[in-house]
């Protein structure tokens, strides 16, 4: 996009960015979604990274964002290593524009350069591939369950960055929200309703 721009969010964008995100993850992953109050908890979480908080930008019209909180990883030491976990939305009729290509490679630049040593998510592995992201279990890593799938992923930030952090991995994003919460924030909406889909529960 020609137009586009990536700047560091403020205050004065979270409503914004929240409506954004919610158009972004609604029907996606379960019926309407969680995601917009997640973005929203993060804002006064100790987990957040200011630094790694970006907005892509259509003139005046936030378009996209990313965000990636700090999360753990702990082996049966009970030795914990610290990494980013990420979320990223992009307006459905800003999709397939590049956007979301440009935020990830923003936010892999910045976190290098603030010395963090790497990137764990659940995604599509058609999309994040290509940003060098590989399934975790090469690098010892699992889900908080002990789980691996092929959505779960890790991004080395430097060359051999997340060697000797085998363990599981334990995303401060899961313990943001509740059912009660969440039909509480809706009301901060306007109404949308939900569908049960097929791309649902995938990941």
């Amino acid at each position: 996009m020609e137009n586009l721009t990536i700047r560091l969010e403020n205050p004065a964008d979270y409503k914004e960015t929240e409506n954004m995100v919610r158009e972004a993850f609604w029907d996606v992953y379960r019926p309407g979604c969680m995601e917009h109050l997640v973005v929203h908890k993060l804002k006064t979480s100790p987990a957040l990274i200011k630094e790694l908080d970006f907005v892509a930008c259509d003139g005046n019209k936030i378009v996209g964002v990313i965000i990636c909180p700090k999360s753990k990883i702990k082996n049966d030491k009970d030795e914990e290593f610290e990494v980013l976990s990420m979320i990223m939305g992009v307006l459905p009729s800003y999709q397939k524009r590049g956007i979301g290509s440009a935020l990830i490679k923003k936010v892999i630049e910045e976190a290098r350069a603030l010395g963090f040593k790497g990137v764990v998510i659940f995604g599509s592995p058609d999309y994040y591939l290509r940003f060098g992201f590989k399934n975790a279990k090469e690098y010892g890593i699992q889900t908080s369950g002990g789980e691996n799938f092929d959505p779960f992923m890790a991004l080395e930030l430097s060359k051999k960055s997340l060697e000797g952090m085998r363990g599981r991995f334990y995303e401060v994003l899961v313990d943001f929200v509740n059912d009660k919460e969440l039909e509480l924030f809706e009301k901060e909406f306007s109404f949308k309703e939900k569908h049960i889909t097929d791309t649902q529960l995938k990941i």
